[in-house]
């Protein structure tokens, strides 16, 4: 059974799959990661969303305000032996679904280009390519994508 837990970014559960993900893409980034792992900080990530399986956090994700109409998600991750399961999609699909609570009308992010687990999710949820914003313009590993809500 998988449930999705509001909270914020003080929270033990999301603290732990955030030090998970930024191993993994340490290892994905390469030589890049110091360069992307400035702009990955979780103080500004008062909207967080945690997925339990069996009341194991297995998946988690965040909204960040870029202006008044819009939400950046950051910080997806699913825990390895979770992957497979549709928990990622579960949760984009909360977030969005807050972010429009919230009265926002689209969404936004930014992966690497090697990151392609995480392109298809974002694709097979209805994000489409869209430039790069800051701080990802001229950045030739990034790739953004944006929803309309």
């Amino acid at each position: 059974m998988i449930r999705l837990k509001r909270t914020g970014k003080e929270n033990t559960a999301f603290k732990d799959l955030v030090v998970l993900l930024n191993a993994e893409l340490k290892i994905v980034d390469g030589k890049d990661h110091s360069f992307y792992n400035q702009f990955n900080s979780t103080e500004s990530l008062d909207h967080v969303l945690i997925a339990y399986v069996n009341n194991d956090p297995m998946a988690c994700g965040a909204l960040r305000k870029r202006n008044y109409e819009t939400m950046e998600i950051k910080r997806m991750y699913t825990a390895a032996e979770a992957r497979g399961q549709g928990i990622g999609s579960i949760v984009l699909r909360g977030l969005e679904h807050w972010a429009k609570e919230l009265g926002y009308l689209n969404c936004v992010l930014e992966t690497g280009k090697r990151q392609k687990a995480a392109i298809a999710l974002y694709k097979n949820n209805g994000y489409h390519k869209i430039p790069n914003y800051e701080p990802y313009i001229g950045v030739e590993n990034s790739l953004c994508f944006g929803k309309e809500l």
